[in-house]
């Protein structure tokens, strides 16, 4: 096998702001794992609240390079990847999802069947997928929120954690008012004290929210246990569950994780954690950054696992440099072609370096 790199820079179509930062754009590493006249392919995005800058993405791929390619063919590599055996053992989640994801591709291909065949699904993956509203202002809110409604969204997630809560709660009851029959999730990125959250928590309940994501700091997973075990809306755990260990920790304690390849490291632990929490109560939802599709597409290939899906990341690009998971109707599908299904774009993608966020 061969391991080629190359990199591109992803410009959202328009800033999306949120409590602890503004996103403009950011850096995509692909990766191409080439065998016997095929080719897999694996993205992983810089992130600089993921420490993984995309100089480090690039270190960690040409040091991986000469043991990936001592591998015969994508399966083996895929049974030593899984099994945490060198030289796969040290790498960096984000990265570590984007090799899987290209070696499931690429293993895809020789079988000539799709990745969710490979994971034990049959039929073709489908999910209505949650779509960011971003922190800006109640009007500007309301009006998008209608035209996604229009579009066919009928999950909208809106951002939360400004220093004026009162302005939160406007944001969300114009968003409920310009989508009246969407589904709603609320996400402050942990900008809440625990008690915020129980104060502010049962006004979103009241204004139509389903569930909240990580509304109080990670590192004390304790406490946000505890703005469970009171909140009127279920709790998502999101920067409170990093990987597998910490997942286990909070089985049964919240109602759910969300689960990003980038962050827990791969398809493998997504299934190793659905694993871990069955029977306990919590449940999945499947996230993701700003990706292209390529970078999307391994997390909708395990779609129909989750309670809530938010994979709208390719969605929020002025390019998308790979085509082929849809999602711009509010449903994201499992193409009918071998691998992840992806293909690149007719439009030819920027590139050269930028840095992560």
């Amino acid at each position: 096998m061969r391991l080629d790199v190359r990199t591109t820079r992803l410009r959202l179509s328009e800033p999306l702001r949120i409590s602890r930062s503004v996103t403009t754009e950011r850096d995509a590493v692909q990766l191409a794992v080439r065998h016997g006249g095929l080719t897999g392919h694996g993205e992983a995005v810089s992130s600089g609240y993921l420490r993984l800058p995309t100089d480090l993405i690039r270190r960690e791929l040409r040091a991986l390079r000469p043991g990936l390619e001592r591998h015969p063919d994508p399966e083996t590599a895929l049974v030593e990847l899984r099994r945490g055996a060198a030289p796969f053992k040290e790498l960096p989640a984000g990265v570590l999802a984007a090799v899987e994801a290209a070696l499931l591709d690429l293993a895809g291909k020789r079988a000539g069947a799709p990745v969710h065949r490979l994971l034990g699904r049959l039929a073709p993956v489908a999910a209505a997928t949650a779509r960011t509203i971003g922190i800006e202002p109640p009007a500007r809110a309301a009006a998008r929120a209608a035209r996604l409604a229009a579009d066919g969204f009928a999950v909208l997630k809106v951002k939360a954690g400004t220093a004026d809560p009162a302005e939160d709660l406007d944001r969300v009851r114009a968003v409920r008012d310009g989508a009246p029959g969407a589904r709603l999730l609320l996400d402050p990125n942990g900008a809440w004290t625990p008690e915020q959250a129980l104060r502010l928590l049962p006004a979103f309940a009241a204004a139509g929210v389903e569930a909240v994501e990580q509304p109080v700091p990670p590192g004390r997973p304790a406490q946000l246990a505890a703005v469970a075990r009171h909140s009127p809306l279920p709790v998502i755990a999101d920067e409170d569950a990093v990987g597998y260990e910490d997942a286990c920790r909070l089985a049964g304690r919240v109602q759910g994780v969300n689960l990003k390849l980038a962050k827990c490291g791969g398809v493998h632990q997504v299934l190793r954690i659905q694993a871990a929490l069955r029977g306990s109560g919590t449940e999945l939802m499947l996230g993701c950054l700003a990706a292209s599709s390529l970078g999307i597409a391994p997390a909708v290939h395990l779609a129909d696992r989750a309670r809530w899906i938010d994979l709208d990341g390719h969605l929020l690009l002025a390019h998308d440099p790979w085509q082929g998971i849809g999602g711009a109707d509010g449903t994201v599908r499992t193409p009918d072609r071998a691998g992840l299904g992806v293909l690149p774009a007719t439009a030819p993608a920027t590139g050269g370096p930028a840095a992560g966020r």
